[in-house]
């Protein structure tokens, strides 16, 4: 029995050590990509749900409002509490920059499951231009962002433009920790499911979309009571006869965690997400995670030569991911020196979303059904 268990982590381990640098190839080219060139500009209205003043909160929408773009870009914030303090945070940005075109929607009206589609059900009618840029609160980019989304969708056959992001850390030792997390497993792993045929992203940093194609997929409402929603809009594009696009950079997801409590939360709820909407490919991800299984094999194989072998070439081929990561626009600190530590971590959830419980998300409880669609607890 410990033979067949060395034997399974060894191969487990060696398996996903090529993943590693085959990813880490995968993101070395993605580097390289070249950008669309934009056409007639169009102007846009960006989209931005908001729940509470996070940290950061100023800063990230700061970035979506100094953008360097020829067309009119109408930036339009909603809340559903008029008590809600991120009010202030966008009454601040107002006044920092009062020639831009900036609006706020309060209203507590709700309409679904997902609370993050009700808000942005509230926001569109606002909405004055045809390009629609919808994006999470967390999000951080740099000036070319609206240019370069907006040359994506203007190619043939392209129906939603999406984003790659990277973690960006403005907080302590946690949110560096969770930072790492995309940097080291998500945004990797994006890449080879891409390369293999095996995934089909759209994600909540970027969904660019023309009205006309978002009435043809029947509006935000169709994915009212869905919880991977961006997940939804994507599948829901590509069935219309559309491409869904990645764009060739990437943003800057920011974390501020500062409790392993808040990052556990965090990160189960996004791994049973993902569990939930790809149940085959997420089980197949177990061979991200060579470390935890190299490490395993050391006792099982005696603590021999090859079972060190074998760990220190994982280690070394785990740690070459990152550093091609950071060549990627929209990152913090290195995380480099995390890698181990994250590793074993990023395992543990793997292995904890099979459990079966509840999600949290801003502060509040839901139930998920076995169709992904949501309901509060």
């Amino acid at each position: 029995m410990t033979s067949c268990l060395w034997l399974v982590c060894t191969l487990i381990a060696i398996i996903g050590s090529i993943y590693a640098m085959l990813a880490a190839f995968l993101v070395a080219r993605f580097a390289r990509r070249p950008k669309s060139i934009l056409g007639p500009a169009e102007n846009v209205a960006l989209i931005k749900p908001l729940y509470g003043a996070e940290s950061g909160l100023g800063d990230n929408l700061g970035s979506f409002v100094r953008q360097d773009y020829p067309g009119d870009v109408q930036m339009i914030c909603g809340v559903q509490d008029a008590a809600d303090p991120a009010i202030q945070i966008v009454r601040n940005l107002e006044e920092r920059f009062p020639s831009a075109e900036i609006e706020l929607v309060t209203s507590s009206r709700r309409a679904g499951g997902n609370p993050k589609i009700a808000n942005v059900l509230n926001i569109f009618p606002r909405a004055r231009h045809d390009v629609l840029i919808l994006s999470d609160s967390d999000m951080r980019v740099e000036p070319h962002y609206v240019r370069d989304i907006v040359a994506t969708l203007q190619q043939p056959e392209v129906g939603l433009v999406t984003c790659l992001y990277r973690g960006r850390a403005i907080g302590g030792f946690w949110s560096r920790l969770a930072a790492a997390a995309v940097d080291q497993h998500f945004l990797p792993s994006v890449l080879v499911g891409v390369q293999l045929g095996l995934a089909k992203p759209c994600f909540g940093s970027t969904i660019a979309i023309r009205r006309s194609t978002l009435a043809e997929i029947g509006g935000f409402e169709a994915f009212a009571d869905t919880l991977a929603d961006d997940y939804a809009m994507g599948d829901a594009v590509r069935r219309a006869g559309l491409k869904v696009a990645i764009a060739p950079f990437t943003v800057g997801h920011t974390f501020s965690e500062d409790s392993f409590a808040e990052l556990l939360g965090h990160e189960l709820r996004w791994a049973r997400t993902i569990r939930l909407v790809d149940p085959a490919g997420y089980a197949g991800s177990v061979i991200t995670h060579p470390l935890p299984f190299a490490l395993a094999a050391l006792p099982f194989g005696g603590f021999n030569a090859i079972a060190w072998m074998i760990l220190l070439l994982t280690l070394a081929c785990r740690l070459f991911v990152p550093l091609q990561v950071e060549r990627l626009s929209g990152g913090g600190k290195s995380s480099v020196l995390l890698a181990p530590l994250r590793d074993i971590l990023s395992f543990a959830i793997f292995v904890a979303s099979y459990v079966p419980g509840a999600v949290s998300w801003r502060g509040r409880r839901y139930s998920v059904g076995a169709d992904g669609t949501v309901r509060p607890i």
